[in-house]
């Protein structure tokens, strides 16, 4: 029994971007195509196999604690970031403002897609899912440098349709128009306590 399943949904890549120094900004930078490696998107600055632990994780480790690297990608839904535009009252949002690292259309829920799908494209180049990637000030306040008085609603419209994060599980290369086919893990949800039984 296979423990990925290939889906019938597909994500088309509509625009791709690389951060270029997470010291300076959050911001991306439009671009047709990326090359991947094990450590990520080549010359993007989040790449690498290990990285610093974040605030994300002070309930795991201490802030600075070098971890495995699964942040190497911030992927969004197309139909989420329009969503995300529309609850802020703008006509649309530019993905660069929000440090995307791709943007996928087609693919419903996506935020939402259980942890360790799978992203496969055509040429075989494949991304694993790590998690949702929960909505923060700092893309906010790179909106509000475009758009003043904007970027204080950021947070509040991207619950929900924030995308998620990523690592390369299989190097490669991808660009604009790319197919990526979604695998979901084989599973039911997690039962912490057990099912009640039935009442005769």
């Amino acid at each position: 029994m296979p423990a990925l399943v290939p889906t019938d949904y597909y994500g088309r890549i509509t625009w791709l971007g690389r951060t270029r120094s997470r010291a300076d900004t959050l911001a991306s930078v439009a671009c047709a195509r990326v090359d991947l490696t094990y450590a990520g998107i080549t010359g993007e600055a989040r790449s690498g196999l290990t990285r610093p632990s974040c605030a994300r994780m002070r309930n795991q480790y201490p802030v600075g604690t070098d971890i495995r690297n699964v942040r190497q990608l911030s992927i969004l839904s197309a139909e989420e970031l329009a969503g995300i535009a529309q609850a802020m009252g703008l006509d649309d949002l530019n993905p660069e403002w929000v440090g995307a690292s791709m943007v996928l259309s087609g693919l419903p829920d996506f935020t939402h897609v259980p942890p360790s799908s799978r992203l496969v494209a055509e040429n075989g180049t494949a991304l694993t899912i790590d998690m949702e990637n929960r909505p923060c000030h700092f893309p906010g306040q790179e909106i509000e440098r475009h758009l003043p008085g904007k970027g204080t609603a950021f947070k509040a419209a991207a619950q929900d349709r924030r995308g998620v994060t990523a690592w390369v599980e299989r190097e490669g290369s991808l660009q604009i128009g790319d197919r990526l086919r979604l695998h979901v893990p084989l599973q039911r949800a997690w039962q912490p306590e057990p099912a009640a039984s039935p009442t005769p």
